[in-house]
């Protein structure tokens, strides 16, 4: 009876998220049970030996080493992957967003007329691009009578046409060049794995870090080599900026200031960070962290006085942001409120990995992002 039971009975689906990151890949495995989201691994593999560098430090490499790094982790014993299907993320750098208002047409109609809005935006034929798009609802927006600048784009790219009175919808357009999603079907095909999409790994983070919250918040991703900002209202990028400081000039200031390896330098930083009795280090770290949290601060400051809206959090995502004592100097920093992402707690886990994960959370916010969408990909 055992036997038929378990013969006929579907199995659980699993799925994969895969952050490749600038210093580190992040890789998640989750699985569906009796109607939830379970974590049954996880693990995090340093980029920079693969380089000849040191942990924590930011590298470029080819398809093939970073195809190796990844099969590298996922042969580990203590992660122990069971599935290749998967997600993978792209670095928001590599992609193209902007909003724009359309006339309310059928949607047969937007399908010609969006690539055609597109090439006032995107400053590379729209040949060499993959373009998607979507309606984003008049109740998740702000009734504005202008188009929101192109995110990450000069004002030249703008369109200057004039509106005519009728019905306008908003669209969020998207293109990432044909080359960057081959960079990643490659690393994919040499891993051996089975991926189903690309995502930006904004739009991961966001799946995993944010709730239905009406008012706007700030996501401050805190990679080793840059700080990417963004300001999410009801799902949609309002603004973005990054930061060209991340996690990395943390170690390299210590190293110099105390006059100590970057490899000392690093263990200092996972260790103490700016929670430890030493004022020095504190001090020194500060000097990284205060230059974040200026650019930071404008930023959110010029959304506050376009929109008239008040950011009402600040969620702490990225390596970065699992620098002891980061919570509480951002919210001396910040008048809104600073939380660090929790990305873990989408998941069921045992209670026992409940500490570690609160901490490891921030790091693993796009891996996440990756993995649900993946599994609610496999059960459709």
């Amino acid at each position: 009876m055992a036997f038929f039971s378990s013969f006929f009975t579907k199995p659980e689906p699993k799925a994969l998220g895969i952050d490749i990151g600038s210093s580190a890949i992040k890789i998640v495995q989750v699985k569906r049970k009796n109607g939830q989201a379970v974590l049954e691994t996880y693990g995090e593999l340093a980029l920079g030996p693969y380089a000849g560098l040191t942990v924590g430090q930011a590298v470029q490499l080819p398809p093939e080493k970073l195809a190796s790094a990844l099969s590298d982790l996922m042969k580990e014993k203590e992660v122990n992957i069971t599935t290749k299907l998967c997600g993978l993320s792209i670095p928001f750098a590599s992609s193209l967003m902007s909003m724009v208002e359309m006339p309310a047409v059928s949607p047969k109609e937007l399908e010609t007329m969006v690539p055609i809005e597109a090439r006032k935006y995107i400053p590379v034929p729209i040949t060499e691009v993959m373009l998607d798009w979507s309606v984003i609802p008049k109740s998740e927006v702000e009734e504005e009578n202008k188009v929101d600048e192109p995110l990450g784009y000069a004002p030249e790219f703008a369109s200057t046409e004039p509106k005519a009175d009728i019905k306008k919808i908003d669209v969020l357009m998207v293109a990432i060049h044909k080359e960057t999603i081959a960079h990643y079907q490659d690393i994919v095909t040499q891993a051996g794995l089975d991926a189903s999409f690309f995502e930006i790994e904004i739009f991961s983070t966001m799946r995993s870090v944010l709730d239905e919250g009406l008012r706007p918040v700030m996501i401050m991703d805190m990679g080793a080599a840059s700080t990417k900002l963004y300001i999410v209202e009801r799902g949609v990028i309002r603004a973005s900026h990054t930061v060209n400081r991340g996690a990395q000039d943390i170690t390299s200031t210590l190293s110099k200031s105390l006059g100590i390896t970057p490899e000392q330098a690093e263990i200092m930083k996972r260790q103490v960070g700016a929670a430890g009795p030493d004022k020095n280090v504190t001090d020194i770290i500060k000097l990284v962290l205060d230059h974040i949290f200026a650019e930071a601060n404008t930023t959110l400051l010029t959304f506050e006085k376009k929109h008239n809206k008040t950011v009402s959090k600040v969620v702490l995502v990225g390596g970065g942001a699992a620098l002891k004592g980061l919570p509480d100097l951002a919210k001396a920093n910040f008048k809104a409120e600073v939380e660090p992402g929790m990305p873990f707690n989408k998941v069921a886990a045992p209670a026992f990995l409940e500490k570690i994960l609160q901490e490891t959370g921030p790091e693993f916010a796009v891996a996440i992002g990756l993995a649900l969408r993946k599994l609610a990909e496999t059960e459709g």
